[in-house]
């Protein structure tokens, strides 16, 4: 556990592209450039018991420094208690991380899955096609760089699973479920294959997810969840039209 909670901070120290560092209390980096919220806001994420912060300029970190200094690490990316130490105009999250650790690895069994795909396989368009706008892009799918793990029923894709690259040989996971197959372990099914894969290629496998939904898969299969991430624009903050995360979100729609 020790280990893979180290690496996890590196991953996450690597991001913040500035000076931060992981500690016990808050203190926020000014890290115009940082991968852990949108342009402009600032970024919290806590992993473990220690929690790395930036903002976009020395105003804001200050202000969020002075709000939460003091604050227990589990409290620092709860919507609520940011919400009421801050004025907030926007906050996005907060989302949980989980992290596997190879050994803990629980395979999913899934005779739907039909193996290697490309993303830009008919089979997979049309599923995205007819996935809705909203879920295909909550999923991150279409931005996956692996190969797609799909499960089909009846000749139809009704579910992809897939991860795209992030720095220091992290695999960030995408899932995606049509909405009428859900329920029925094929995400798990499809995940399961991917997850493998990233392992085979000796990459940590990294799950970020909202609804209790995807974290019942990310757990099925032996995910941690050894922290949370949370981006906070405050008035007056440039709004974001993107999210700047390296890669795109984890899917909640499992």
């Amino acid at each position: 556990m020790a280990d893979l909670i180290s690496r996890v901070r590196e991953l996450w120290a690597y991001l913040a592209t500035a000076e931060a560092r992981f500690a016990p209390d808050i203190s926020v980096a000014v890290s115009p450039q940082s991968y852990l919220c949108p342009p402009g806001w600032a970024g919290i994420v806590a992993i473990d018991d220690a929690v790395l912060a930036t903002a976009a300029d020395r105003g804001t970190a200050r202000l969020v420094d002075q709000a939460l200094s003091g604050l227990p690490t589990a409290s620092l990316t709860d919507a609520d208690v940011l919400s009421h130490r801050l004025d907030i105009a926007e906050i996005r999250g907060p989302a949980v991380l989980a992290y596997l650790d190879p050994a803990d690895f629980r395979r999913q069994p899934g005779g739907a899955i039909v193996g290697v795909l490309e993303l830009d396989n008919r089979a997979i368009r049309q599923f995205l096609a007819t996935a809705g706008t909203d879920d295909v892009e909550e999923s991150g799918m279409q931005g996956i760089t692996s190969p797609a793990f799909a499960a089909c029923e009846h000749g139809q894709v009704v579910a992809v699973a897939g991860y795209r690259d992030w720095p220091c040989r992290t695999a960030h996971l995408s899932v995606l479920t049509a909405a009428a197959a859900r329920g029925r372990g094929l995400a798990r099914a499809a995940a399961s294959a991917a997850v493998a894969h990233v392992i085979e290629n000796g990459k940590l496998p990294q799950w970020r997810a909202r609804p209790e939904a995807s974290r019942r898969v990310a757990r099925a299969l032996g995910f941690r969840e050894l922290g949370s991430q949370v981006s906070i624009r405050l008035p007056g903050g440039p709004l974001a039209i993107i999210d700047c995360q390296p890669e795109p979100n984890c899917s909640d729609n499992t």
